[in-house]
């Protein structure tokens, strides 16, 4: 029901811009939230939008990363600036009607099925 797109291979310093889409729901009512997973390390939140529009960051993304909402586009975007190699990643977006406790990945419900991310 998500699925993301927006993913790549940039230089250090560049921007990409990540989309998470759902086409058979509006996003109104859930929480989103960005994560990433690099080999061999735990899932970790970047981001997440509330129902209220409230966004909270990971402090290694502060000042780089911008989560934002367009609800009639039903798409969640990761606006992310100022990359480095750390940033390397498969990023997944993930949705929940509750009360999910970001950063904790295991209390999101809806997940897509990531999108790559590639520092040099």
């Amino acid at each position: 029901q998500l699925v993301e797109s927006g993913g790549g291979s940039v230089q250090a310093g560049g921007s990409l811009r990540l989309s998470c889409s759902t086409s058979k729901y509006t996003y109104s009512g859930y929480c989103v939230g960005w994560f990433r997973q690099a080999p061999g390390k735990e899932r970790e939140g970047v981001a997440d939008i509330s129902r209220t529009d409230a966004v909270r960051y990971a402090d290694s993304v502060k000042g780089r990363f911008t989560i934002s909402l367009d609800n009639a586009k039903s798409t969640v975007y990761l606006h992310m600036t100022n990359l480095n190699p750390e940033d390397t990643a498969m990023y997944y977006c993930a949705g929940d009607r509750g009360e999910p406790r970001w950063p904790t990945a295991s209390t999101f419900a809806y997940w897509g099925q990531g999108t790559q991310v590639t520092v040099s």
